[in-house]
């Protein structure tokens, strides 16, 4: 299966280190919202291939979280979402909810909330029905089904509230 991710730059070639430092720059200065979407994946296949204890994990984490909060584009956010979910990057679920409630992007709402209920944040299910009252629909609609969706969760795992980042990959 071809990888959908544009390397042109061969960012998979560097190193570690330099591959999170280049895709780090690309997300902070390109003015180019789909070379910093593929830099976003990119920086989030080094979360897979490294141990959650190596602070490099902790790095993307930040970098993730300092897109949501700073990149102007909803798509590049909406990447940053999954790839929060997909990483399994708990301590960003603070900023998840705070794009899932207050951010100006309809997507990064919509794939914020999403995230949480794939990470199966039960923790954050008061916060996430504060979305049932987004004035947009499709922002409610995601609302109502993660909602409903944690609900089943909960009654069928109890505290289980983990899972493998490569069960939804």
């Amino acid at each position: 299966m071809p990888i959908p991710i544009l390397d042109e730059h061969n960012l998979r070639q560097l190193s570690v280190r330099e591959r999170l430092d280049k895709c780090a720059s690309i997300l902070k200065t390109s003015t180019d919202e789909s070379l910093r979407w593929d830099a976003v994946w990119l920086t989030g296949e080094i979360a897979e291939t490294i141990d959650k204890d190596d602070p490099i994990f902790e790095e993307v984490a930040d970098l993730m979280g300092w897109i949501l909060e700073n990149d102007d584009n909803g798509v590049v956010k909406h990447e940053a979402c999954y790839q929060i979910a997909a990483r399994n990057m708990r301590n960003k679920i603070p900023d998840l909810i705070h794009t899932a409630l207050y951010d100006k992007s309809i997507i990064a709402k919509h794939e914020a909330i999403e995230s949480l209920g794939l990470m199966r944040a039960l923790e954050s299910k008061e916060l996430i029905s504060k979305a049932l009252k987004d004035p947009v629909y499709d922002v409610r609609e995601t609302a109502a089904f993660v909602m409903k969706r944690l609900n089943r969760i909960e009654k069928f795992t109890g505290t289980e509230r983990q899972y493998k980042p490569s069960d939804i990959i």
